[in-house]
């Protein structure tokens, strides 16, 4: 185990660790410690405690005091400069022609170095630029592009939630977030409201994404057939929060909606099953209400195609036995039945179709050759 603080610098959220030296740091206090990038001024965001070895990258950068009233002096005078660095890198930024958005500001602890940030779409050569503010700032200037959701956690804002920026309060890294996310929680694909004032998807759509993943594990799909409790049913919806699915029961109503728990409903299939139980059902309807077995592949066929029609047609089925007689027509698709002519009108004439050969007297197509 070490014994660590951990330290958080602006512009930044993520936090580091660095090594007290035998100091005792309390939370809130600022320090001065030593980084890759020279001395720097940060705030410690919790004190003295003990890490695992495997959890920090040796060897630690140290602490070298915390800071006195002349530090936070200091830091005060730079905050006071950035407005006016941050408006004059706009405005020469503008004469040179530049494509970019210059978004923050940032002095060094010892002043001997300013930082700008900026986004662009695409690589800017900032070059005359650079030279003109160090001439300007009588000091080293260096210019730093950051992407759209670094933008948002530099300058802030309130979310779609009403609350702050998760990048700005806790939020370390930006982790990756996909579409299938928000398709796997069920919400809008619209992307004005999955989308965050960056204009990337929102990062909390990451945080409940294990839990939803695992839940659709266990829960059937829409358009499945199920087995139920009060009979076979259609899954019409699912919720997930909920762990039940609205079910429409195969009684002949349409209306027939019944909400079950996952645990109730037995998966049987797809379409390809429910239309195996509807042609099953029409087989007995047709051999109740006496009609040859001839047209029961017509009612399979029709039950694969489209089951509403099909539906339809067993509604019209009468359930009374027929009296002994002619064998009544089978039901049959509509494209497939013949036009009846209507008595005392006579067809109308086929239209000729037009030759575009050219024929001799004699009927017959020239021979060109």
């Amino acid at each position: 185990m070490i014994d660590v603080i951990s330290v958080r610098f602006e512009n930044n959220n993520k936090v580091f660790f660095f090594d007290p030296q035998g100091l005792r740091v309390e939370r809130g206090e600022n320090v001065v410690v030593d980084t890759v990038n020279g001395v720097n001024y940060g705030a410690c965001v919790y004190g003295n405690h003990s890490v695992d070895d495997t959890a920090v990258v040796l060897p630690l950068r140290r602490v070298i005091r915390v800071a006195t009233h002349e530090d936070h002096k200091r830091m005060q005078e730079f905050s006071e400069k950035k407005p006016e660095a941050l408006e004059c890198c706009r405005r020469k930024a503008a004469e040179y022609g530049l494509d970019m958005k210059v978004i923050n500001v940032e002095y060094s602890f010892d002043g001997n170095k300013l930082v700008f940030y900026f986004t662009a779409e695409k690589r800017v050569d900032f070059r005359e630029l650079v030279r003109d503010m160090a001439s300007t700032f009588k000091t080293r200037i260096e210019l730093r592009q950051v992407g759209v959701r670094d933008e948002a956690r530099m300058v802030g804002g309130l979310g779609v939630c009403g609350k702050p920026f998760c990048c700005t309060q806790f939020l370390h890294n930006f982790h990756p977030v996909s579409i299938k996310m928000a398709k796997t929680q069920g919400l809008s694909l619209n992307p004005a409201k999955i989308s965050g004032s960056c204009g990337r998807l929102l990062c909390c759509l990451k945080y409940e994404e294990a839990a939803y993943a695992d839940v659709v594990k266990r829960a059937p799909k829409p358009d499945s057939f199920v087995e139920t409790p009060s009979g076979k049913g259609t899954i019409t919806s699912v919720n997930l929060l909920r762990g039940n699915a609205k079910v429409r029961l195969e009684d002949g109503s349409d209306t027939a909606l019944k909400t079950f728990s996952f645990d109730e409903m037995v998966v049987l299939g797809g379409k390809s099953r429910r239309a195996e139980y509807i042609a099953a059902k029409a087989e007995g309807k047709v051999k109740e209400a006496g009609f040859s077995e001839h047209i029961l592949p017509e009612l399979a066929a029709l039950a694969k195609r489209d089951t509403k029609k099909l539906d339809a047609v067993l509604s019209s089925i009468s359930s009374e036995p027929k009296e002994p007689g002619p064998e009544p027509a089978a039901p049959v698709h509509k494209s497939a039945q013949p036009r009846a002519k209507s008595e005392g009108h006579p067809a109308p004439p086929k239209k000729n179709k037009k030759w575009r050969a050219k024929r001799d007297p004699g009927g017959s197509p020239k021979n060109p050759a």
